[in-house]
């Protein structure tokens, strides 16, 4: 919040500042009046030509920390209160560490969005002009050969044995044997195992 300043009775200059020294006991929080400081900050957000997330955000999180302080100081009990400022403390200078270090990221990256075009090289004769001889242009066209046949999908019988075979359901060759008989021919045993495709066909038929 570097372009943000808070100005009340006891302190002036920016939010984090003020959390540090109250941290280090240098101020008061109950010496702070917090309803102030979001009066500023609404001000300075109404001066603002469009809004700015990352202060929004450092903003909501200072003012949150203030607040629990200022609660937890006026329990009759402060040792959560000198452990959440002990804690605060060392934020804060991962807090200030995590600034300076973007600030020398930015620093360092700057012009790395630039596009530089490489420098065009000469002309280049792409003509293929080795000679070779007939049986190495055979032996490669075999290779060649080879490697788009082993591309091919496997052949129907590869899958043999490993595909079930089709299921005859008993009940309907029981209707096709009934319809047989009930022709009105002279219909022979053997006959009725006649289009029968498979042994499972078979079974079902006699069954």
């Amino acid at each position: 919040m570097e372009n943000l300043t808070y100005k009340i009775e006891v302190f002036e200059g920016p939010m984090d500042l003020l959390l540090h020294l109250i941290s280090k006991h240098k101020l008061n929080i109950n010496d702070i009046p917090i309803v102030e400081l979001v009066n500023q900050y609404l001000d300075y957000v109404k001066q603002m030509e469009e809004a700015d997330f990352d202060i929004a955000g450092d903003f909501l999180e200072m003012a949150a920390r203030l607040i629990y302080i200022k609660t937890v100081s006026l329990l009759p009990r402060h040792e959560e209160a000198e452990t959440l400022k002990k804690e605060l403390t060392g934020e804060l200078i991962e807090y200030r560490d995590c600034k300076l270090m973007a600030k020398k990221l930015s620093e360092n990256t700057d012009g790395f969005g630039r596009f530089v075009r490489q420098p065009q090289g000469g002309w280049v004769n792409y003509d293929y002009e080795r000679f070779h001889e007939g049986e190495e242009l055979l032996d490669a066209y075999i290779n060649v050969a080879g490697k788009a046949q082993r591309r091919l999908p496997p052949p129907i019988d590869s899958f043999k044995g490993i595909v079930a075979r089709k299921f005859v359901n008993v009940a309907s060759k029981v209707r096709t044997v009934m319809r047989k008989l009930w022709s009105g021919k002279k219909v022979s045993f053997l006959s009725l195992f006649d289009g029968a495709k498979s042994k499972s066909d078979i079974v079902a038929t006699f069954l």
